[in-house]
């Protein structure tokens, strides 16, 4: 039997599948040759400083929809593993480490990105438990938590400098 509409429902899967890549690519940072993942962070930390100016609700926005787009878009481009050029997940993890700054001053950006990459590379604890589990959800859990353990630290340090 030939189904004329199965050419379109393929049609149609292909161009999901695309969008998806796109996305969990990082509209193309994970294409960069060396270290994407860093690449995708330093992006993201320039991106996050200008979020971190237009909105108080920016940010955590761009963060929440990073974190939910790049779990179906890591599901949907039906990756296996955690391949190197998916890297929506250190986008959504790095704009997590901001969500501790108050404004985006160039020190504490830096401190970001430093305690961010250092959590998603070294995988401490919660991070390297996250990392170890199998599945496309499990690509973003390891960094945001890294971001989230990142932006707790960030925010015991502005403490403890009375910011």
């Amino acid at each position: 039997m030939n189904d004329p509409a199965l050419p379109a429902a393929q049609a149609a899967a292909a161009c999901v599948r695309r969008v998806a890549r796109a996305i969990a690519g990082g509209g193309g940072l994970g294409r960069v040759p060396v270290a994407p993942g860093t690449a995708a962070s330093a992006a993201a930390l320039l991106a996050g400083a200008g979020l971190l100016t237009a909105s108080p609700w920016a940010l955590p926005v761009a963060a929440l929809a990073a974190t939910v787009l790049g779990a179906w878009a890591v599901t949907a481009s039906g990756v296996t593993g955690d391949p190197g050029w998916v890297v929506i997940d250190e986008i959504a993890g790095q704009w997590l480490a901001l969500l501790a700054l108050p404004r985006p001053a160039p020190l504490w950006l830096l401190a970001a990105f430093a305690l961010f990459r250092a959590l998603d590379m070294a995988k401490p604890g919660p991070v390297g438990w996250a990392d170890r589990r199998r599945g496309a959800l499990w690509v973003m859990a390891d960094d945001v938590i890294a971001g989230a353990l990142a932006a707790v630290l960030l925010l015991a340090l502005r403490m403890l400098r009375g910011m």
